[in-house]
């Protein structure tokens, strides 16, 4: 199986998918079922954050799905996910292509090494993550897995910078904290 096919393979779904916990100081201290882990009190964990880019400027913004447990409908960068125990973010990223988007992606690199955010849904549910965000670019056509992606557009950055500005709430709360903090040279 090549890396490509590998990262394209779908989950064993009798495995419960594992996030890897944090201490206060983002020293890995365990880990829990993804499943139990979002909740009033979310304890602090691993993800990652990718935005997929092309070579024109423009970036690929997902609407989550209706059935996503966090922030459902609503539109957010590339994609998202959790390294699961022992696994690089990068790999994670490559893996998560294939679970979101239903593509490879190549040329992934560190763009916000350090993130790490706290939100909190109209419902009281947390997301508490320190959460490296990569930058990537599509290796083959998306086929987007309709679980996890509702829509998808592609916007220049500069345009979404200004959807923000006239109308933040549309757009998941990760994504506007990393839309702030990307490098001006991605503009």
């Amino acid at each position: 199986m090549t890396a490509a096919s590998a990262a394209l393979a779908p989950a064993d779904p009798g495995t419960p998918e594992l996030v890897v916990l944090l201490t206060e100081d983002g020293v890995p201290c365990g880990t829990a079922p993804k499943s139990q882990v979002h909740h009033t009190a979310t304890p602090l964990h691993l993800a990652f954050s990718c935005w997929v880019l092309d070579g024109t400027g423009r970036t690929l913004l997902t609407r989550r799905a209706d059935t996503k447990r966090t922030w459902p409908g609503v539109w957010t960068n590339s994609f998202c996910g959790h390294p699961g125990p022992g696994e690089e973010p990068v790999e994670a990223v490559h893996r998560r292509a294939g679970d979101e988007l239903g593509t490879a992606v190549g040329a992934v690199a560190p763009v916000l090494p350090t993130f790490r955010y706290r939100a909190r849904m109209a419902d009281g549910t947390v997301e508490n993550e320190v959460c490296p965000v990569f930058t990537a670019t599509l290796s083959a056509e998306l086929a987007p897995n309709p679980d996890e992606v509702g829509a998808w557009r592609w916007v220049h950055l500069d345009e979404l910078r200004a959807e923000v500005a006239a109308d933040p709430s549309p757009f998941s709360p990760w994504m506007l904290l990393q839309l702030e903090q990307l490098p001006a040279a991605l503009a």
